[in-house]
């Protein structure tokens, strides 16, 4: 049976745990609040990008700009969006499961498939299979800028214009609300199998300078631009979801500490009964 000392110390010891869980979920929650502003200006933008290109991008442009091209599928890149850190939940383990199946899937169609990694977990993960990845970047949680998800985007444009896949899904986790993330998996390249808007009419739109000059500037500037939605999403996602955690942390510590400090009063209260029964016993056996 645990001793009065063992007792309090555990009391204290999750005491410290939770002022650290508390700590983690103002942090958390104050991260969370710039990402959700940084993420709620780009989201009409990323919108309207999106609309503008399921106008104009179409198959038969593929010699206007590379992008557009339409390959025959053999290989295909799956990049999968994940943080640096953990103590998030579910966070990782639900994107990097949905990416797996994604991967399994596409091998199953008979493609080869190319495997690219944002964030420490999703690399850790797939470096314990054996698993060889193509692309890693690490660093950038709580860090994401345009210029980094630039970075990101110019590679995969080159990749996909270079030939080295053919088709390119993006997978990371989409913000909802604070306590619900939904993982997506989108199609990101080629350009050119975007879903065409057909209500809208080509004869309304006018090319300045010209039609080449536009697609040079507008296709990078699209990819660009829905890469950093992604990973302000999932940055905005990965900061909901560690406060969630810390704050059903810092409960489950308040449960047990009040568990424990009612098992410590009972201990310390039999020990003060039997305190005065050997003080009561003394007494009885000094008077005979």
């Amino acid at each position: 049976m645990a001793t009065l000392r063992d007792i309090k110390r555990r009391i204290n010891s999750i005491k410290s745990t939770a002022k650290i869980t508390r700590a983690m979920k103002m942090v958390s929650a104050a991260k969370l609040r710039r990402a959700q502003e940084k993420m709620f200006a780009l989201r009409p933008y990323s919108d309207k990008i999106s609309e503008v290109l399921s106008a104009l991008a179409r198959p038969s442009d593929e010699e206007t700009h590379p992008l557009l091209k339409v390959r025959p599928r053999e290989t295909v890149e799956v990049l999968i969006l994940s943080s640096d850190k953990g103590l998030c939940g579910a966070f990782n383990s639900n994107v990097i499961r949905a990416g797996v199946k994604l991967i399994e899937r596409l091998k199953k169609e008979g493609f080869q498939v190319s495997v690219s990694v944002i964030g420490r977990k999703a690399r850790d993960y797939f470096r314990r299979r054996g698993i060889k990845m193509r692309q890693v970047w690490t660093g950038l949680s709580g860090k994401i800028t345009y210029s980094s998800a630039q970075e990101v985007a110019q590679e995969l444009m080159e990749s996909y214009i270079n030939e080295t896949f053919d088709e390119l899904y993006l997978v990371y986790n989409e913000f909802k609300t604070v306590v619900a993330q939904r993982v997506r998996e989108v199609r990101l390249l080629p350009i050119g199998e975007i879903e065409k808007d057909e209500s809208v009419d080509m004869k309304d739109f006018l090319f300045e300078p010209s039609e080449q000059e536009v697609f040079n500037r507008l296709l990078p500037k699209s990819i660009e631009i829905l890469v950093y939605r992604a990973m302000l999403e999932s940055q905005a996602s990965e900061e909901a979801a560690r406060m969630t955690a810390m704050e059903n942390a810092t409960k489950n510590a308040e449960e047990m500490i009040d568990r424990l400090t009612l098992e410590f009063n009972k201990a310390r209260q039999a020990s003060i009964t039997k305190e005065l029964m050997d003080i009561v016993g003394g007494a009885e056996a000094l008077k005979e």
